[in-house]
Formats: structure tokens, sequence, C-alpha cells
């Protein structure tokens, strides 16, 4: 027989170490109080994710209100003082000029004044969801403007026009078109 070899037994029989009852019993009680700190961690960081979240989503619904701020009351910066057309003010097709028209219209208003023209209405043409055609005085005709392009470019695109006109000797159209972007029509 070898030296060193054990009839019988197995190689890592030496390495082994038999557990007591006492010692089993107490690393299953410190894996057991790990796994609840582990538990209670994972609770508790989930906790503070939550509030954190609702925190941050308070902080920005509550800082974008101005003060006295009251629900339904919009705001407009530029508020048309011209009247205001809608033809297309039926319930049933969501009727109601939207804040961002009134703004539009306002800010358009005062361009035209900029300009020397005086505006007498506003119409928002039935079907148009962004359209606005402005009626100017001393003008038998109208200007269609959208509320896509920023009113002094349409505006001095529509002055433009005008000017063109008279230079060319027709004082009277039926309208102006600027809605699109280096283009004007007349008709």
């Amino acid at each position: 027989m070898k030296k060193g070899v054990r009839v019988g037994r197995t190689i890592g029989e030496a390495r082994e170490k038999l557990e007591t009852a006492s010692e089993r019993t107490a690393a299953h009680k410190k894996n057991e109080r790990n796994r609840r700190i582990r538990l209670i961690s994972t609770i508790v960081g989930f906790v503070l994710v939550i509030g954190i979240i609702i925190l941050a989503i308070g902080f920005f619904i509550n800082g974008r209100e101005p003060e006295g701020y009251s629900p339904g009351e919009i705001e407009v910066p530029f508020a048309p003082t011209i009247e205001v057309i809608d033809e297309d003010s039926s319930a049933a097709a969501g009727g109601g000029i939207t804040g961002r028209m009134k703004e539009y219209i306002g800010q358009a208003e005062a361009d035209f004044r900029e300009l020397g023209y005086t505006p007498v209405k506003a119409v928002i043409p039935t079907g148009a969801i962004r359209e606005v055609d402005f009626y100017l005085d001393g003008y038998n005709g109208f200007i269609k403007l959208i509320i896509d392009r920023e009113t002094g470019v349409s505006v001095e695109d529509a002055d433009r026009m005008i000017r063109y006109l008279a230079g060319q000797g027709i004082g009277d159209f039926t309208y102006i078109d600027v809605r699109i972007d280096g283009k004007a029509y007349w008709k």
C-alpha cells in the first residue's frame, strides 16, 4: 500500500470539519438576521425613492403655477383688443379659442399697429386649426396668417406684399396669403 492513502476514506475528508448542532443553529440565526436586514434595507430604499419622486413631482407642479393663479383663468400676455370671430365655434367641433390662439392674435395685432396698420377684426375660418384671417382698416381683403410662424415675420411679409401690390397699382385684393415661409400669394 502507498503511504498517505487511507483505506475506505476520501481524499477531502481530512479537510472537512464536523459541525456541531449549536454551530449550525448559530449559523442559521446569523443567515436569518442578514436576510431580514437585507429585506428591511430594500423596503426602506424603495420608500425613499418613491418619496423623492413624489417630492420632485410636487415641486415641479407647484413651482410652475404663478402666484395668484386660479384654475380656469387663462392669462394672455398679448390679449387681443379687436373683434375675434370663430366661425366654427359649435360645441360639437370643440369650439372656443385657445389661449395660444388669443396670444397670437394679440401679438399680431400689436405688430400690425407698429407698422402703421389698424386691424379691425380677426377671423378663425371654419375647419382651420391654426389659420387666422386679419382684416385691416382701409383694405377690402384680408390677410391669412398661420400661428406656426412668428407673428413679426408674418406681419412683415404681409406689409411687404401690401407695399408690392400698391407699387404695381393694385389697391384691391380678396386676400393675401403669407402662411408659407418665403412665399406670398394674393388674389
